[in-house]
């Protein structure tokens, strides 16, 4: 297996079982399309949790982010909200996917509708440690479009 790849364990869910598993749709891909598992209509502003009919065992020392998909969020306007959700390592509920629709018009989830992309990832974890003061930089505690761009 190329470093590039980690080994992720799939449980197919009992309402996901004629349902693909989440794969990549092309050999460039970065995310895997995830899957539908039940009709869900969103109206305008709405926001709902997705089944996928899936659940995962992720590797310690990795993620799996949710993303949107381009084509929902430009031509109509749903997207994934926390975006990226993160999928803990830890976690072995159901995989949902969390679709808001920022569009004008309801829309309609179908169960086998593709509704997002998973990214897998590795994680890095910080160790704290309490300083008195920090070092100077030339941007210093300037914040939301300081740098003037």
């Amino acid at each position: 297996m190329p470093s590039n790849e980690v080994t992720i364990a799939v449980l197919r869910l009992v309402h996901g079982a004629d349902l693909p598993l989440p794969d990549y749709a092309t050999a460039g891909a970065a995310g895997m399309d995830v899957i539908a598992a039940e009709n869900v209509t969103l109206a305008p502003g709405a926001r709902a949790a997705i089944a996928t009919g899936f659940a995962l065992a992720i590797p310690n020392g990795y993620e799996v982010q949710v993303r949107p998909r381009s084509g929902l969020a430009l031509k109509h306007g749903v997207t994934c909200l926390n975006t990226p959700g993160t999928i803990d390592s830890d976690y072995r509920g159901e995989v949902k996917v969390i679709l808001a629709n920022l569009g004008q018009e309801p829309f309609v989830v179908g169960r086998g509708d593709r509704i997002a992309q998973l990214v897998p990832a590795p994680v890095l974890r910080a160790d704290l440690v309490e300083v008195d003061s920090l070092d100077a930089t030339t941007r210093g505690a300037g914040g939301f479009g300081s740098t003037g761009r």
